[in-house]
């Protein structure tokens, strides 16, 4: 496969989906103007012009940066206007593909991660932040971002998407419901000990004893999954790129999650996703959940309640001293959009060390987007406010290495993912085969399958781009 597209199936896939969502989004209730329309006006002053950002719907998208988008950052700059189209994140995914990759220029602005920037800019998809904006303005201060992260969002050394927030994964957990169970949660776990524990607490009809990700996706049920499998001394490629998703490894990890989820786990898994465990989550329907990072923040702000009974363990292990993922919603800007100078305006504003300082004006210290900036986590306001989490949200994302994101040696990059453009397709369609096992379609020993079938599907020079 040519290293300068991306899959063919997957890009007709997208389409259609994007088509339909651009609808879904002008409806958006999410708080702001939602449109897939193209940027208005051909000036490239950073005063004037149309911004339409793409981005994904979550709490920190939708409950800060578009209310104070509009109160603030176009009170501001009368002359720049901002949209927002909203996804969910494997819509998202579709849409900004196809846009970026046929240069539709349907947004000035996309939200990306540490999978899609350094390829996006190999394919010179995406506007240079470093050698266009950042290197000449000493404000913004790109020094300031945090190491692992600024490192996963570059290629060739120079910044492409500039992060709104960073992550990695970790454990959380109802301390009152744990104290009535006898159980004391260590700080780092094993996934023998969480599974223990979650037989315990499981309450069919009540409580999972843990929630975790079912819906089918590389973001979704893959994110989480991954990490197990990497701790399990599993891989998607070995060295020679051939497929190892039915070794014993990657077989015992698997079988070990989605049995985990089918019997102390949420009903109905393979639907969910982030936004519903936290729902879940903050009605105090989960014992533990394990996911992002990030989901402290919005526990804190949206679910005081259950934030103030919630305890924080590191990501558990089996066979590695660490295994969470990394990861940064991230705006990038693609090549070629009309009023550039404005976007690099709002992305500026709205990764900058001011906008956390308005977050927590109107939000509290709290609510600030994390795993940006190394500044936060020196600033006492911050700590006092969001101590309980902060320094295991650091710690977590500074012991990443997707350089060497596996027990073995593998030939890419990537927690949890894998840096090739077949990813996109490949993620989704194994994706598809774990919701499956999960929902009881097919048994584990077929979704396996199927899925070692797909990993098989490209020939090794396809997935090193030697062909």
């Amino acid at each position: 496969m040519s290293s300068t597209r991306f899959s063919k199936r997957r890009l007709a896939a997208a389409a259609g989906v994007a088509a339909l969502v651009t609808v879904a989004a002008a409806c958006s209730s999410g708080g702001g103007s939602s449109s897939a329309a193209a940027g208005g006006g051909s000036t490239s002053s950073s005063n004037s012009g149309t911004v339409t950002v793409a981005v994904v719907s979550n709490p920190l998208i939708t409950g800060q940066m578009i209310p104070l988008t509009q109160s603030v950052f176009e009170k501001e700059n009368p002359g720049i206007k901002v949209k927002f189209a909203t996804y969910t994140e494997g819509d998202l995914r579709a849409a900004i593909e196809k846009d970026v990759s046929t240069h539709s220029n349907s947004f000035n602005v996309v939200m990306i991660g540490p999978y899609e920037a350094p390829l996006f800019a190999k394919n010179n998809w995406l506007v240079d932040l470093t050698k266009t904006y950042t290197s000449s303005d000493p404000s913004y201060d790109a020094a300031d971002l945090l190491p692992p992260v600024a490192k996963a969002l570059s290629y060739n050394g120079d910044l492409y998407a500039a992060p709104f927030y960073g992550e990695s994964s970790m454990l959380y957990y109802n301390k009152t419901l744990l104290k009535a169970a006898g159980i004391t949660m260590p700080l780092h776990p094993t996934w023998t000990q969480v599974a223990a524990d979650a037989a315990k607490l499981n309450q069919p009809g009540k409580e999972a004893g843990i929630c975790l990700r079912g819906l089918a996706g590389w973001g979704d049920n893959m994110a989480a999954l991954d990490t197990v499998i990497n701790t399990y001394g599993g891989e998607w490629y070995n060295k020679s790129w051939q497929a190892e998703l039915d070794s014993p490894a990657d077989t015992a990890a698997i079988n070990f999650y989605v049995n985990l989820v089918k019997a102390d786990g949420e009903s109905g898994a393979s639907n969910d996703s982030f936004n519903q465990l936290l729902t879940l989550y903050g009605q105090g329907k989960c014992a533990m959940w394990y996911d992002s990072t990030v989901a402290a923040t919005s526990i804190a702000g949206t679910y005081p309640s259950v934030y103030a009974q919630t305890g924080y363990a590191f990501a558990p292990v089996d066979k590695t001293t660490s295994s969470g993922w990394l990861w940064s919603w991230s705006l990038g800007i693609p090549q070629g959009v009309s009023d550039q100078g404005a976007a690099w305006k709002f992305v500026s504003w709205a990764t900058s060390k001011a906008y956390d300082s308005l977050v927590a004006a109107k939000y509290g210290w709290a609510a600030v987007p994390p795993g940006n900036r190394t500044s936060l986590y020196s600033n006492p306001n911050y700590q006092k406010a969001a101590g309980a989490f902060a320094n295991i949200t650091l710690q977590s994302i500074d012991g990443t290495d997707p350089d060497h994101p596996t027990l073995n040696p593998v030939p890419y990059v990537g927690v949890q993912y894998v840096d090739i453009p077949q990813f996109e397709t490949l993620g989704l369609s194994v994706g598809q085969q774990i919701a499956g096992a999960i929902a009881g379609t097919e048994s584990v020993s077929q979704a396996i399958s199927s899925a070692q079938s797909d990993a098989s599907a490209y020939t090794p020079a396809e997935l090193s781009g030697t062909n």
